[in-house]
């Protein structure tokens, strides 16, 4: 069976989309509706604007989602059979598999980016990679910490990102660091990510994703809060919601799609970061990227 992923925030480059744009006739309507619904002309920033410009979160999040669904649109018989997006990425999936349409993603997109920077406004909080430490072992410092600090991105073996606030993302690292992890490593992200830091945002978005119309996915999307497939509605709604302030099982979901059935893996997106998690999970598993059109 054939797996589609798709990646999430940090994947963004300068010049994104730029190829599709010019070679694709769909895709020209398709980014031009973006500019409509987001109300600025994302489609300047992707193609022209520099990695700063990228980097601000209204700009990132609908670019990766317009990147990543574009280039599913304008695939030769795009058939999954089983989805995955990693954060932000489960949108694309979601939109990829028909569970959404394109305009009704993109419009919860844009509102997840503005509610996710509202909400780091509030606070001010952090993330960190852990890297060389078994998962148990990160999730038991995290508990231990008299402060906001839980494990926010379970990656690949040997790779978990935390999320907190910020003298409780120094104590875990300084601690994670006296038990061996490799390296604990501050993230420049603005704020803790699919932690409880989050739940302004979770309330906003819960009330947006309550009103949008929601269908049966033509394969199982594999959502992060369980590392499931899930292909009736409602429940991807809920499991939507949660997804704000609970983690992203990253490598239990590319364990649960290979044990049922994945023989391959095609990231569609821009970067390669999917591929090398999916590779530390399984290192004989055949891996593809597409991020750009194919000549």
């Amino acid at each position: 069976m054939k797996a589609y992923v798709f990646p999430g925030q940090g994947a963004q480059y300068p010049g994104m989309g730029k190829d599709l744009y010019e070679k694709s006739e769909e895709v020209k309507a398709l980014f031009q509706k973006a500019n409509e619904i987001l109300g600025f002309q994302i489609t300047d920033v992707m193609f022209e604007g520099t990695a700063d410009d990228l980097k601000q979160t209204k700009v990132t999040q609908p670019a990766i989602f317009l990147h990543s669904v574009l280039l599913t649109k304008i695939q030769k018989d795009f058939a999954p059979e089983m989805v995955a997006g990693h954060s932000l990425g489960e949108f694309s999936a979601l939109v990829a598999s028909g569970a959404l349409t394109f305009e009704d993603g993109l419009s919860l997109v844009s509102k997840r980016a503005q509610a996710m920077q509202k909400a780091c406004e509030i606070e001010p909080s952090t993330m960190a990679a852990i890297i060389g430490l078994d998962d148990q072992v990160v999730e038991d410092v995290c508990e231990s910490i008299d402060d906001v600090v839980v494990a926010a991105n379970f990656n690949c073996p040997g790779q978990l990102v935390i999320s907190g606030s910020l003298a409780g993302i120094d104590k875990a690292c300084e601690v994670l660091t006296e038990k061996g992890a490799k390296r604990a490593l501050k993230l420049p992200v603005g704020g803790a990510f699919h932690s409880p830091f989050m739940e302004p945002a979770r309330e906003q978005l819960a009330a947006a994703i309550e009103a949008t119309r929601f269908s049966t996915p033509v394969c199982p999307v594999y959502q992060n809060v369980n590392a499931r497939p899930v292909t009736n509605p409602e429940e991807i709604k809920q499991n939507l919601i949660a997804q704000l302030t609970a983690p992203v099982r990253w490598t239990q979901t590319v364990k649960n799609m290979i044990a049922d059935g994945a023989s391959s893996f095609t990231e569609i997106g821009p970067g390669k970061v999917l591929q090398g998690l999916i590779k530390k999970v399984d290192r004989g598993m055949e891996t593809f990227g597409i991020d750009r059109l194919e000549e």
